[in-house]
């Protein structure tokens, strides 16, 4: 079995560098991934060591998921955090302006979920703003099922991306994703002439690896699994280890 290289040391380094802006993956990057959406739970001190990390950066420290803004939200509370949600159908800069992006009709692809969900009590449908996931995880044997499905509704629907994330199937706008924002961060203050950092972990965060290694930043891939991303993590706790190291430490000139 090949062991998952770990760059913690030259992530921690990015992290305690000025003029680095942050970009963070939220499921299965921040936190552990669970069987449900709802499931998951952030580690004591996590929301402590982002509050700090973001003064130090002078803001510039953003989630980027595809759960929807008021999720993230709810998550972090009481931090309030630049936030693109929905894979960058949603959008609050550090000025606190809210934004959507016009998004293509869903409704088939949520119907077809819904009829299969209620066909196999194992999936679960999660509706979003523009965007519809079927979650899988807890009827792994449903995967080709799901797959066969989702893509025969899509290719109906113009305008629509399906993507093939950890055990869920996300049909999307295909105009909009984690790159694309990160990339509108990068055009506002305070995250504009800094170099860009962005951790995540699935197939949903490759765009965003992309674009800020084209901007002269770092991809940092969280666990197992081919990627663009030039650093790799073995897991969410050493991402979170990470963090939690640069929050007190001194900067490094």
């Amino acid at each position: 079995m090949v062991e998952t290289p770990d760059d913690s040391a030259a992530l921690l380094q990015l992290l305690g560098t000025p003029g680095t802006a942050v970009f963070l993956d939220f499921d299965g990057t921040l936190v552990d991934l669970a069987p449900t959406p709802d499931g998951v739970r952030l580690e004591a001190g996590v929301i402590e060591a982002l509050a700090l990390l973001a003064e130090r950066h002078g803001g510039a420290l953003a989630v980027i998921s595809g759960r929807p803004v008021t999720q993230i939200d709810a998550m972090l509370a009481p931090l309030v955090l630049p936030v693109a949600g929905v894979h960058g159908v949603e959008r609050r800069g550090a000025d606190g302006t809210f934004s959507v992006a016009a998004t293509p009709d869903v409704s088939p692809v949520l119907a077809r979920a819904q009829a299969l969900a209620a066909m196999h009590p194992g999936l679960l449908v999660e509706r979003k703003r523009g965007a519809v996931a079927l979650h899988y995880r807890l009827a792994p044997e449903l995967e080709q099922l799901c797959m066969q499905e989702m893509t025969a509704v899509v290719q109906a629907c113009p305008g629509v991306l399906l993507l093939h994330g950890k055990m869920v199937l996300e049909a999307k706008p295909s105009a909009t994703d984690k790159g694309g924002a990160i990339a509108a961060f990068m055009q506002e203050t305070p995250f504009a002439g800094r170099r860009p950092v962005f951790a995540g972990d699935d197939t949903t965060d490759e765009a965003g690896f992309v674009f800020v290694q084209q901007a002269g930043g770092q991809g940092v891939k969280v666990g197992s699994g081919p990627s663009a991303a030039t650093l790799r993590l073995a897991s969410p706790r050493a991402l979170r280890a990470a963090l939690l190291a640069a929050s007190v430490s001194p900067f490094k000139e």
